[in-house]
């Protein structure tokens, strides 16, 4: 086992705002929502803070320096993520790197955003320079149309139908029942998810997240600090990011995930064997196929077959998107990539209510930047509870 670069660096607090379909919140006030309820789960206060990790959409034209100033830090670190929802694992990882080297004590890694559907397709038409000049002007139906692709290529190419899509959406809405902060909680069955709207051939209603209101955040800490905390602790055992893999394949059926989820388990002396539960970065659920697969829990074309195998709710064998993820809680902006990290926080810390599962570790999963074809950040962290 390679030396953990985590080592001495501790999660110690999660917060969460409350997910709304419309809010007349701005970002800055998500943001501050989600790092105060955060920090009193750590037993901190403001005043400690001396780093800060953000990730929002709509912060523009603040940034991390001003966020740092509205909120009042005199911080020793900034991150600014410009990797989409791939952004909140890896600005943890830089912030964890930081403490770990003594730049900071105490770091707050949060996101958010206050979307609806229509502002958020507004800013997907924007979203960079390839989707503003190539692909807005065609009318490239927006992320809808373009993972639409990717779910018609995945059936033809390794054999999946729709029902086994819907077999992964019914689980998530099944967890969802059981966290009260979830946007969609009404019961759903898999004739529900077949018979739903059409969207993109052959995505409809339910393959799609929800835009919404709401922001996440986790506390970083050094040793120093955590030696006088009174909290349960997590602790990050590997992780990684990978950028535009496979490079000029768009249309590959596979990510970064698949290029760096080797060396993530060899630094952590795991395998994907030993994972209790995953939180996967949910915004279409070929891309949870994608992932299962390039985290190494799934074979290569066969994630399919493993989720008519396995149970993936509470109840189940291996629990994915324990909250329902953004498929059922609600997609809001940049936080769809710390959604799962709260979440997967939250369960290793005994915390997550009607729908705790019992665990001592997991995975924890980002996916971003939307461009050609695909994503192009992939991120990913092993958590493991502090015994």
């Amino acid at each position: 086992m390679r030396e953990n670069p985590f080592d001495g660096v501790f999660i110690a607090g999660a917060g969460q705002t409350v997910y709304e379909k419309r809010s007349s919140k701005k970002a800055t006030r998500l943001l501050f929502e989600a790092s105060d309820a955060a920090l009193r789960s750590a037993g901190l206060g403001w005043q400690e803070v001396d780093g800060l990790a953000v990730t929002c959409f709509n912060l523009p034209p603040d940034n991390a320096t001003t966020l740092a100033e509205h909120f009042g830090i005199e911080a020793r670190f900034l991150f600014h993520g410009v990797y989409g929802g791939a952004s909140g694992i890896i600005g943890m990882m830089h912030a964890a790197r930081a403490i770990r080297n003594g730049d900071a004590d105490v770091v707050l890694c949060v996101a958010a955003d206050a979307y609806d559907v229509t502002s958020h397709n507004e800013t997907l038409d924007r979203f960079n320079g390839s989707v503003q000049n190539y692909m807005s002007p065609h009318g490239f139906g927006g992320a809808n149309g373009m993972f639409a692709l990717q779910t018609r290529l995945y059936m033809e190419r390794h054999g999946a139908e729709r029902e086994d899509f819907g077999r992964f959406c019914v689980a998530l809405r099944q967890n969802a029942r059981k966290n009260p902060n979830a946007l969609l909680r009404s019961e759903m069955t898999l004739e529900d998810y077949l018979n739903a709207r059409p969207i993109a051939d052959p995505l409809r209603l339910y393959d799609c997240v929800l835009p919404c209101v709401g922001g996440d955040c986790v506390v970083l800490v050094s040793e120093r600090i955590a030696s006088r905390l009174k909290v349960p602790l997590v602790r990050i055992r590997s992780g990684g990011e990978l950028h535009n893999y496979p490079a000029g394949a768009p249309y590959s059926l596979t990510a970064g995930w698949s290029g760096f989820s080797g060396r993530m388990y060899e630094r952590a002396g795991l395998g994907p064997e030993d994972m209790e539960f995953a939180q996967l970065y949910d915004d279409y659920p070929v891309m949870c196929f994608i992932q299962l697969e390039g985290l190494r829990i799934a074979e290569p074309g066969r994630a399919f077959a493993f989720v008519r195998d396995t149970d993936i709710t509470t109840d189940g064998s291996f629990p994915i998107n324990t909250g329902g993820g953004q498929l059922s809680a609600g997609q809001a902006g940049a936080s769809g990539g710390m959604i799962g990290v709260y979440e997967g926080v939250m369960q290793l810390r005994g915390e997550a209510g009607e729908r705790q599962i019992d665990c001592r570790r997991g995975l924890v999963s980002g996916y971003g930047m939307i461009a050609y074809g695909r994503g192009l950040s992939a991120s990913a962290a092993i958590l493991e509870r502090v015994e």
